[in-house]
């Protein structure tokens, strides 16, 4: 079974978890200092780099693709360490560094989507969460001196329905493996 995606769901429902748990200190945290935003930011970074990079690990264990996911795993760890490494960077540059972050995650998400769809019903999650990593990016290049309270909260939401969105599709790719254990065998790549 070349599943590992599916296999690996609970992998996503920790990604979201961890998104929604980010998005919930942002909001309840409203005076966020820029060191703070950095420090929360570098964390979910690194934290969704590593999850990903074990997802291309294992990936690649079973000889599935596991391209994009070694990118979003890297991008992910290699900004969660530019900002543990540089932790008085400027407001400018961690914008500049979230939105291309934002943009790289979004694009492969996007990409991984229109591989699962041909086998898994709801890519749709996966896309929806590309498409919103992109108008993260997007929205952090057009407005790039908002403020430090105004990007915590777009972070914030972001991460949220980032989070909502993984933990969605982990759980319907749960459901799916369920499904292909009682159905037989149904060959879906990994992203």
């Amino acid at each position: 079974m070349k599943v590992v995606l599916a296999r690996n769901w609970w992998l996503l429902v920790i990604r979201g978890v961890i998104g929604i748990l980010l998005g919930v200190v942002t909001f309840i945290w409203p005076g966020i200092t820029l060191g703070a935003l950095v420090l929360l930011f570098g964390f979910y970074a690194l934290i969704d780099g590593l999850l990903s990079l074990a997802g291309a690990v294992r990936a690649a264990s079973t000889h599935e693709r596991w391209g994009a996911l070694l990118i979003e795993g890297l991008a992910g760890i290699a900004a969660g360490i530019i900002t543990f490494a540089w932790p008085s960077i400027t407001a400018l540059s961690l914008v500049y560094l979230i939105a291309a972050w934002a943009l790289v995650t979004g694009v492969l998400e996007i990409i991984a989507a229109a591989r699962l769809r041909k086998y898994i019903e709801g890519e749709w999650l996966l896309a929806l969460s590309g498409v919103t990593s992109l108008v993260l990016g997007i929205l952090m290049i057009a407005l790039p001196l908002v403020g430090a309270f105004a990007i915590a909260y777009w972070v914030g939401a972001y991460a949220f329905v980032f989070g909502v969105l993984f933990i969605a599709l982990g759980f319907r790719l749960r459901s799916w493996v369920k499904g292909f254990h009682a159905h037989g065998s149904i060959a879906a790549p990994s992203y």
